[in-house]
């Protein structure tokens, strides 16, 4: 009994922190733009999991003159005529360049299920359980490596989308609505983009259908968003019924192709039974003679996804090929070197130190650390005016590289099965709780690594800035207590050299020529 009101009181105060820390993932004050530039040639370039842009079949649209068309012309003036508030709302928040909208959508949704399923009155744990997901526990635990997941699959499949709509776009070359009728207004700033088939709708369909895949339990939820964001389309002036009937066509196609990889990566064994996590440990202590202990109590049989590292990578064949040297030996000059640095962290700690450890904490309730730089490029997306193609490219890019560093994190996670520093240093305290598996490298690092080395792949000016941002968010985690100084050095080191083999692959796909 006193075990479990011990745990509450922790998962009490933790929430509490929390609260502080992030408020629920806020949406970003922009509007309609126009557009930095418009990419006519992006249907050529190449996607990450269709072999090309026109490998999706999207039948010729009818011809401007046609009575069809022309009638469709009329049901976007009708359903303008008698628009009501509500509806120029949508029209507003979803603006010209709602693959934000929908990356801030899937924020909201892993913040919400980004709470660690407690124990039972017994003192066991019950795993969430895609079969199940109302459980109890609901499903999923949107812990980083869920979330980073998630959103590369969603970002993948926005981006693929894209090229085939930019394609069929300049194939067939079919003006806007606004552009063919006087007496239709176009809700944001005009541009030539053809509107056959919609990027918004391709937008809709696919975020929809991978997201409902990742969170089950708000498929009505999403279902009305999409509807809300297709029918904003129509009356925004930008977009006929046909231009959205190809957009959902592609949408269908590309995240069907996403989800059929994202059943076969292997995150479904990631979460392993307490034999395969004691075998593990045991080849650990083995090999090098420490292991990690997790202190929670009670006790979880199994720390956080121990073959996370085996889930299949987007742009490595091989994650022991990334995989960083060993950490310290727990007799060496080095570790005791590191031992007396957080000792004197701790008993030094500044205001701004636990500012900065709070800032980039991400914990439980928030979107994680990859959320956080997803926040950051959407906040840069705005502040350059990318097109939908370019926005989508930069998350892909962005999001595939997250998501390869967190398995190549895990992989050196229960490779070396490395203790903590709440471990390993007698009477230690963090300030920001500690983690339910091995030390190192930390995930904050590798993540915020690879994440602001793609982000400075695509702004160059502002490399330094990002770069410096990804090493507060290292070096945060020091501070708090929570990893060893190395963790964070050696972790941003195998941050960027994951993170450069996607940017590799970027510089291939055509964007930059």
């Amino acid at each position: 009994m006193r075990n479990n009101t011990y745990f509450m009181l922790l998962v009490v105060l933790a929430m509490t922190t929390i609260s502080c820390e992030k408020d629920t993932p806020q949406y970003l004050p922009y509007e309609g733009y126009t557009y930095s530039e418009l990419n006519t040639n992006g249907g050529d370039w190449i996607p990450v999991l269709q072999d090309s842009g026109s490998s999706i079949d999207v039948a010729a649209p009818s011809s401007t003159n046609s009575q069809d068309y022309l009638d469709e012309l009329e049901e976007v003036k009708e359903a303008m005529a008698d628009i009501t508030s509500a509806q120029k709302k949508a029209i507003t928040y979803w603006t010209n360049n709602p693959a934000i909208r929908w990356n801030e959508i899937a924020l909201e949704l892993i913040a919400k299920y980004n709470l660690i399923p407690g124990p039972n009155t017994d003192g066991t744990y019950t795993l969430p359980n895609p079969a199940n997901p109302k459980g109890p526990p609901a499903f999923p635990f949107a812990h980083p490596p869920y979330a980073c997941r998630a959103l590369a699959y969603m970002s993948v499949a926005q981006f693929d989308g894209l090229i085939s709509a930019w394609h069929y776009k300049y194939e067939y070359n079919r003006p806007a609505p606004f552009q063919q009728d006087e007496g239709i207004d176009y809700a944001y700033e005009e541009n030539q983009i053809p509107s056959y088939p919609s990027d918004g709708a391709v937008i809709a369909r696919a975020s929809k259908n991978i997201l409902t895949a990742m969170f089950p339990l708000e498929e009505e939820y999403l279902q009305q968003v999409e509807e809300e964001h297709l029918e904003s389309l129509l009356l925004s002036g930008g977009n006929v019924m046909s231009d959205i009937t190809a957009g959902l066509e592609i949408g269908n196609v590309v995240s069907e192709t996403a989800l059929a990889r994202a059943s076969n990566d292997g995150m479904k064994n990631a979460q392993t039974p307490k034999a395969v996590s004691d075998s593990i440990k045991q080849a650990a202590y083995e090999r090098f003679g420490w292991a990690w202990d997790n202190l929670e109590i009670p006790e979880r049989p199994v720390g956080l996804t121990p073959l996370f590292s085996q889930v299949t990578m987007w742009s490595i064949d091989d994650v022991e090929s990334v995989r960083p040297i060993a950490p310290p030996q727990l007799d060496s000059q080095e570790f005791l070197d590191d031992v007396e640095l957080l000792k004197d962290y701790a008993r030094n700690m500044t205001d701004e130190k636990r500012r900065i450890a709070n800032f980039w904490q991400d914990g439980l309730g928030t979107y994680t650390p990859p959320g956080h730089w997803n926040r950051i490029a959407n906040e840069i997306i705005v502040e350059k005016k990318l097109n939908p193609l370019q926005t989508t490219r930069t998350l892909a890019y962005m999001n595939m590289a997250i998501m390869d560093s967190g398995i190549s994190c895990w992989d050196a996670k229960y490779y070396y099965h490395y203790p903590r520093p709440i471990q390993m240093i007698e009477g230690f305290e963090t300030i920001a709780g500690t983690p339910n598996f091995p030390s190192y490298t930390s995930g904050h690092s590798v993540f915020s690594a690879a994440a602001s080395e793609v982000l400075s792949y695509i702004f160059p000016e502002k490399a330094p800035t990002l770069r410096a941002w990804a090493e507060e968010a290292a070096i945060s985690r020091v501070y708090g207590g929570i990893h060893w100084s190395f963790d964070a050095t050696v972790g941003t080191d195998q941050g960027r050299e994951v993170a450069q083999y996607t940017i590799d692959r970027a510089k291939a796909d055509g964007a930059d020529q």
